[in-house]
């Protein structure tokens, strides 16, 4: 078994992104938005959007390695910064972490950034390409980013199944052969 965190800032997919492979029902933890969250969670460009994880989502996906069988546990996080508590007790025993990226918010994915790096996880990003969403070449957004050469990228459509695989053996390969760069973003600033 390999536990992987699916991380990245309110809105992004996760939950999509679970739901689209898991090979059981997803468990969620959706909330209807209500208007005390007004104040703390911004929907600009999420005009659709009417719930949000408070505690986790969950998914399993069991995948031929070629040695047998490996089963992905997929916990995805919250992404509102008043959650970010869970995101430590999630990350224990993760073997690394997909990033979601949205090109139309791509500052909210700083705190996930930031907290794979100093837990030292292995991570990529997975830039989801919504409907609507911004095209920026991908060395645009490792820049706007300011990632480390050695952080793989892709893009990824949270909504397909094949996409969101694609990510994940990306995740899986990066974190057979991770060793923590000497220098991270954060030193960069």
């Amino acid at each position: 078994m390999l536990k992987i965190m699916v991380a990245g800032g309110f809105g992004v997919g996760k939950t999509t992104f679970i739901g689209a492979i898991s090979d059981i029902e997803p468990l969620v933890t959706e909330e209807v938005l209500t208007e005390s969250s007004a104040g703390f969670d911004n929907l600009a460009g999420l005009t659709d959007k009417v719930t949000t994880t408070v505690a986790f989502d969950f998914g399993s996906l069991i995948v031929d390695s070629g040695d047998g069988l490996l089963e992905l546990l997929l916990f995805g996080t919250p992404g509102q910064a008043r959650f970010a508590d869970y995101w430590h007790d999630l990350s224990r025993g993760a073997v690394g972490v997909v990033i979601l990226a949205d090109t139309r918010r791509l500052d909210i994915s700083f705190p996930a950034l930031t907290f794979s790096e100093q837990a030292g996880l292995p991570h990529i990003i997975a830039v989801n390409e919504w409907d609507g969403s911004y095209r920026y070449p991908m060395h645009d957004v490792r820049q706007a980013l300011r990632l480390h050469p050695s952080i793989p990228m892709v893009t990824c459509d949270a909504r397909e199944r094949s996409s969101v695989r694609d990510s994940l053996l990306c995740l899986v390969k990066h974190a057979l052969t991770f060793t923590p760069p000497a220098t991270s973003r954060l030193d960069a600033r």
